[in-house]
């Protein structure tokens, strides 16, 4: 876990994988903790960079200093954190209140999303009586005392059966917030919607919800179908609230899913060159793509369309294999040709993750199969752009 100061406020957050891949944010539900995502992110480690964060007063984020907390100042926290990690665009998902911040990056940062799926949350989330009151009491009783009758809304009554410690556990989890950084959240979601405010985005959006959610039961998700142009959404038989925690090997499925980027029809059209464009600029990074279409011209503008839709779209953009294997086949390939883009590879390589056994590996085997001068080549160009001790 790592630490970032926002507006005079710690915030913390934690940013895994490498830098090659696309990133993905994921926000956790009112009263939780980035931990909610614990059991999905192995899934995605392999593809994926993965962002999380506590919201204020929650984890280990330090809690609000008495301000009005609004959606547009959770999404702006998520924002800052985006930037630590270099990525322009990213995938989103938020489960509840963390639904809700999705809500606003669509609203008003439509264009830095790659995806939006949002789970067990709505355009409306109950109502402000309801919230008021629950603001109220936990300001007079504080969380810990709540925590018992708040949890077993989160979870279906076979998560119960399935983890008889799962309540006792976030309780103390609970307990453990900042009883006035939820009480204003509790409030925000009391006084802001965002009904006629999400259409005409064009934002690819998943909805995702649980047949046994109380706090956001179908029927709120299927109003936030309509506010989103008829959004995709898919509800979870014997689920509650917070899917992540309950069902995390079906939730992470489905993400995979919706991350996954679009091909479109390859055989008959191809890749669309902002596809290919987009996965060129996270695996080379956007300065050197910035460089290469700044340098071209009327010459080889053509040749930079076509290898971007051919070799950025259709072949690094497909996931049947990971960037990380694409890295080294291409490594290998370019080390056995002695060809000129070994450099930019060998150096995309550090993006992507690879290790120093795994790149000694990969050029011992150019050796076997390619010939040794060049893998004395290689070995001689990778210790040069700083690989090994």
């Amino acid at each position: 876990m790592a630490f970032h100061t926002i507006n005079g406020r710690s915030v913390a957050y934690r940013l895994l994988g490498t830098q090659g891949n696309p990133l993905v944010v994921l926000a956790h539900p009112l009263g939780m903790s980035q931990a909610v995502w614990d059991d999905v992110i192995p899934a995605l480690l392999p593809r994926y960079r993965v962002l999380t964060w506590d919201l204020p007063g929650h984890g280990a984020s330090q809690a609000v200093s008495g301000e009005q907390i609004t959606p547009a100042d959770l999404a702006a926290e998520a924002l800052a954190l985006v930037e630590l990690s270099g990525a322009s665009r990213f995938h989103f998902a938020g489960t509840s209140i963390g639904g809700v911040i999705g809500q606003q990056l669509i609203t008003e940062h439509s264009d830095r999303l790659l995806s939006a799926t949002l789970t067990n949350t709505g355009a409306v989330i109950g109502n402000p009586e309801l919230w008021n009151t629950r603001a109220g009491r936990v300001r007079q009783e504080g969380l810990a005392a709540m925590s018992s009758e708040i949890v077993p809304r989160w979870f279906a009554p076979t998560a119960f059966e399935a983890s008889p410690a799962l309540k006792a556990g976030w309780c103390i989890q609970m307990g453990r917030g900042d009883n006035e950084s939820y009480a204003q959240l509790c409030e925000m979601l009391g006084r802001e919607t965002f009904t006629g405010k999400l259409s005409n985005k064009n934002v690819k959006v998943q909805l995702l919800g649980g047949s046994e959610d109380l706090a956001t039961p179908p029927a709120t998700l299927e109003a936030l179908s309509a506010e989103l142009d008829g959004a995709p959404l898919e509800v979870f038989d014997g689920v509650g609230h917070v899917p992540s925690v309950e069902a995390p090997q079906l939730i992470a499925e489905k993400l995979l899913g919706v991350l996954a980027t679009d091909l479109g029809d390859v055989a008959n059209h191809g890749v669309a060159y902002a596809t290919g464009l987009e996965t060129r600029k996270q695996v080379l990074g956007e300065e050197h793509v910035a460089r290469s279409t700044v340098n071209a011209n009327s010459l080889d503008t053509p040749f930079q369309q076509m290898i971007t839709r051919l070799a950025w779209g259709e072949l690094w953009s497909n996931e049947d294999l990971t960037r990380r294997e694409r890295s080294m086949i291409t490594t290998g390939i370019l080390a056995a040709l002695g060809r000129e883009e070994l450099t930019l590879h060998l150096k995309t390589a550090k993006r992507i993750g690879l290790t120093e056994a795994e790149l000694r590996q990969v050029i011992m085997h150019v050796a076997i199969y390619g010939g040794v001068p060049a893998a004395n080549h290689a070995f001689a160009l990778a210790k040069d752009l700083g690989w090994g001790e």
